[in-house]
């Protein structure tokens, strides 16, 4: 027998080998087999549900790192709570209709859309969506992210959308629904209008103009050689303006300016007249706003009056309080317009061209036409002054094109009549994780119009409106509700497919239609609306999930969009939110901070990572950002991350190697028989389960990522471990201190193992098919519960003395290991002088005969402090001093010993290890 048989190392290699990408989709392929997330749900099905619901990522494009973020971040809660008593379902869901999907077919597809019938066109829509949804479904389940995937939600469903349907019909009812001309956000670029959460702002460069307007009559009150100055930056409306809102109790003047007399605000002369660039001017006289009311100017460049009207809304910030009003062009001008008994005049079309509406200017794109109304204004004298600046102006967020605020009829949800009830949910009924989220939600609706819920485009659920014969939209609860369950049944294609009276309930009549004739409504939802109403579609029917769900997690920019929509419709319908907690993310951008973009070449795809270093690692970078505020990625990060992933990952390995003949059922230690350093990482390893649990139910993974980063490095690798190799690997194989320490190392890499399951899911998994005394399937585990150990404070107290006197012990050798000449190459080389006072040396006594071994020194002594030579290491309350160990390595422990060479019957080892073959390996001497 050679001496490397007596040694009791373990296999440490045969299991947790590398090429993780390739393991990975082993293991999914397992998992699929065994129809893993149904045992799942079957184990749970007692227990009480807690349900996130997944908000649907839209389906065009292969998915990005922001994606991941979020899907990983909500497999990471999923996972958990199904480890931790209860019954956690996730249904994955898509949204799958609107512009995008239309303008993709069209561009990708090469289909026109003239081609086909509109029933055609949407069943393209949708068979291209379906496409989409298979190619993200197959990224998301290589994430390792467990799901209902064999049963998605799609928003294009037809229950989804009969469900849809019928809170539409509930919002009808309420009277929450109208139609007007209100002036909208309107998308030229998409030829359709736009709800708030479809506007980006970007920065443009616009004219900043003064223009004159001539008194018309001036009714006595000002002078009718008088001129009223507005301020715009947007001349493209100025065809469409019908008055000039005053501030009521503002102090205005009359100026004269060389042979012209203008009226402004008294407070905007002097920023005025130095914008215009006046040398000169005499005030000559000065009036209230409120006398201004109802008198008239003339158009600047058209042969029409312009109205006088006092708006709460003008303010004296900026301009000339004097606001140019065009009611068909903006909200306030809407307003006041319709309180004047004013036109809704809007001469633009819907593909931002001026109609015969604005005369000269027929066909014109507006911003074309814009250059034509300064050349004019310019030369009848109107324009006073042109400049330009630089502001945030919105944006379709599809096409990535201005948008105009144009006035056209739409189908409006009325937040007004219920925006109180939608507060007080705010405050009152909903948990928002995010420090701001609350806020933020609170100011979006306190400060919200009313929502324009139609788009002019075809792919969508349709609005399930009626018109009668005279006109009279029909609203009715109880034809919307027919509509539903015919769509249900046939899917939303027959509003587009069936004439009017086949959709109507059978000999339906309406007084408005004496004749029984009825038309249908052509626009569709708005796509908010679809994904807004998804509680109803997913929650509300599918036996599994429970209405309000306890968790919505998306993205911040969510506050605007789908937080917002499904707490709106869902306020309106049922009178309660959808959800019990929002926890929001940030956006992922590049290591630099910078958004991602194709063009900058700092785009990092997903797919390409887990090909190349593996789904674990993305999910470990996931768990480490903190993801309440933007988070950064990039290659060189992602490098970092591995390494860290390759310490836990080694880590584990080391410790199978350790138990790997161990038998719970056969070598289990009870706690009261444990050596003092394994009751110490017992206690502190409950200590650490306890950090955990606490981390995964307050969702602050940061923090978990840390504190595992720790444990692993610190507390294992660094201390726990070390000292492991020479007791697991040199006692006796059934040795009491041998079989205590396994059992504590057992006990922690089987409970560790479970903790990171939710993160490391695959790593977890792999390393659970090695560990002796389990079977089965890791993600059927329940969370290792936290002990309640009696003294188990007292016990890692007692160690503090213990790990002060390391960090001096670990400095000195460091410096040993450095030293220019004769360095010591490895702790066990060394001989270590400890100098204590007497309270440090009561600390450590319970364990001084051990006190080497755990320092992983071979030889050390304990003298007392005041015998400390002067160059000592000073460490404040003890000191240090670092020597060569006398004596030759043992070539079993390798400690250093000075017994070695000198036992005849063994010379290459040391008393203990002499003794310990002898008793184990008696053979081996005989030999």
């Amino acid at each position: 027998m050679k001496l490397k048989e007596t040694l009791n190392l373990g296999q440490t290699d045969f299991a947790m080998r590398a090429n993780l990408p390739n393991k990975e989709v082993e293991l999914q392929a397992e998992w699929q087999d065994q129809a893993m997330y149904d045992k799942i749900q079957e184990k749970n099905q007692d227990r009480t549900p807690w349900v996130l619901h997944d908000g649907p990522p839209y389906a065009n494009g292969n998915i990005h790192m922001g994606h991941a973020l979020n899907k990983i971040s909500k497999d990471f809660i999923v996972r958990y709570k199904s480890m931790a008593g209860m019954r956690s379902p996730y249904v994955p869901g898509w949204d799958t209709h609107g512009l995008p999907i239309e303008t993709a077919l069209q561009k990708n597809k090469k289909v026109n859309r003239k081609d086909y019938s509109t029933a055609e066109f949407r069943n393209m829509c949708r068979d291209y969506a379906l496409e989409q949804v298979e190619g993200q479904k197959a990224t998301f389940k290589r994430l390792g992210v467990t799901g209902d995937w064999d049963h998605p939600y799609l928003t294009l469903d037809p229950e989804y959308e009969a469900q849809q349907l019928r809170v539409f019909g509930l919002m009808a009812d309420k009277g929450y629904i109208y139609k007007g001309a209100k002036p909208i956000f309107w998308s030229w670029s998409s030829e359709s209008s736009l709800a708030e959460a479809e506007v980006e702002y970007q920065d443009v460069t616009s004219p900043s103009i003064y223009v004159a307007f001539k008194v018309r009559d001036g009714k006595g009150v000002v002078a009718d050689n008088a001129e009223f100055i507005i301020w715009t930056t947007t001349p493209w409306t100025l065809p469409a303006n019908l008055g000039i809102s005053v501030k009521p109790d503002a102090e205005y003047v009359q100026v004269a300016v060389g042979d012209r007399h203008f009226i402004l605000a008294q407070d905007l002369l002097e920023s005025v007249s130095q914008a215009i660039g006046w040398q000169d001017y005499q005030v000559e006289a000065t009036f209230r706003g409120d006398q201004f009311d109802r008198l008239t100017a003339s158009h600047p460049f058209y042969d029409r009056e312009s109205l006088l009207m006092l708006g709460d809304h003008v303010t004296l910030d900026s301009g000339t309080g004097l606001v140019h009003t065009a009611p068909g062009h903006g909200e306030d001008d809407y307003w006041i317009g319709l309180e004047y008994g004013l036109d809704i005049l809007s001469p633009v079309d819907s593909r931002g061209h001026y109609t015969d509406q604005a005369p000269g200017l027929e066909g014109v794109f507006y911003l074309k036409g814009e250059k034509q109304i300064l050349e004019m204004i310019e030369a009848n004298g109107s324009l006073l002054h042109y400049s330009e600046f630089v502001h945030s102006y919105p944006h379709d967020w599809r096409t990535k094109k201005p948008v105009i605020y144009r006035a056209t009829p739409q189908w409006f949800a009325s937040i007004d009549r219920f925006r109180q009830e939608l507060l007080d949910n705010v405050e009152n009924s909903v948990k928002w994780h995010h420090p701001s989220g609350q806020r933020r939600i609170y100011n979006m609706i306190r400060d919200r119009g009313d929502w324009v819920i139609s788009r002019q485009r075809v792919w969508g659920v349709p609005l399930p409106i009626f018109y009668a014969e005279d006109g009279q939209a029909i609203l009715d609860l109880e034809v919307i509700n027919h509509v539903a369950d015919l769509v249900a049944e046939h899917g939303s294609n027959i509003w587009f497919e069936w004439e009017a009276k086949d959709l109507l309930p059978q000999n339906f009549s309406h007084e408005g239609s004496p004749n029984g004739i009825f038309t249908k409504e052509m626009d569709i939802m708005d796509v908010w609306f679809d994904s807004g109403t998804s509680y109803a579609g997913v929650l509300q029917v599918r036996p599994e999930l429970v209405y309000p769900a306890n968790l919505y997690l998306e993205g911040s920019d969510q506050y605007r969009g789908w937080f917002n929509s499904s707490f709106t419709t869902s306020i309106a319908a049922f009178g309660q939110p959808p959800y019990q907690e929002v926890l929001s993310q940030g956006f992922v951008n590049d290591g630099k901070g910078q958004k991602m973009s194709k063009s900058l070449g700092n785009v990092i795809d997903p797919a390409k990572v887990m090909e190349e270093l593996g789904a674990d690692i993305i999910r470990l970078w996931v768990a480490s950002v903190d993801y309440e505020s933007d988070v950064r990625v990039s290659n060189e990060i992602l490098k970092q991350v591995s390494e860290s992933y390759r310490k836990i990952r080694n880590t584990i390995r080391f410790m199978l190697g350790l138990v790997n003949d161990f038998d719970p059922s056969q070598h289990q230690v009870d706690g009261d028989h444990l050596a003092l350093i394994d009751q110490y990482m017992h206690a502190n390893f409950n200590q650490f389960k306890a950090d955990m649990i606490q981390y995964y139910e307050s969702y602050r993974y940061p923090e978990l990522y840390k504190r595992l980063m720790n444990f692993v490095s610190t507390d294992l690798s660094a201390f726990y471990l070390d000292v492991a190799k020479d007791i697991v690997y040199i006692e006796a194989a059934d040795s009491p201190v041998r079989r205590s320490m396994q059992t504590v190392i057992y006990q922690i890499l089987h409970d560790l193992l479970i903790l990171v399951t939710p993160i490391l899911v695959h790593t977890a998994e792999e390393a659970w098919k090695s560990l002796n005394g389990v079977d089965g399937f890791i993600q059927l585990q329940d969370m290792p519960d936290v002990e309640d150990l009696a003294g188990s404070q007292a016990v890692i107290d007692q160690w503090q003395t213990f790990f002060k006197v390391r960090v001096g012990i670990n400095k000195a050798l460091e410096e040993a290991k450095n030293a220019p000449q004769d360095p010591i190459k490895k702790s066990f080389e060394a001989s270590v002088i400890l100098y204590l006072d007497a309270d440090d040396r009561a600390a450590l006594a319970p364990f001084a005969d051990k006190l080497g071994q755990y320092l992983t020194v071979s030889q050390l002594k304990v003298e007392d402090l005041d015998q400390a030579p002067a160059e000592a290491l000073d460490f404040e309350t003890y000191q240090v001093q670092v020597h060569h160990a006398e004596g030759a390595i043992c070539q079993r422990c390798r400690a250093v010993r000075p017994e070695v060479g000198r036992l005849d019957q063994a010379p290459d080892l040391c008393q203990r290890c002499y003794e310990i073959v002898n008793e184990e390996y008696p053979e081996y001497f005989q030999s």
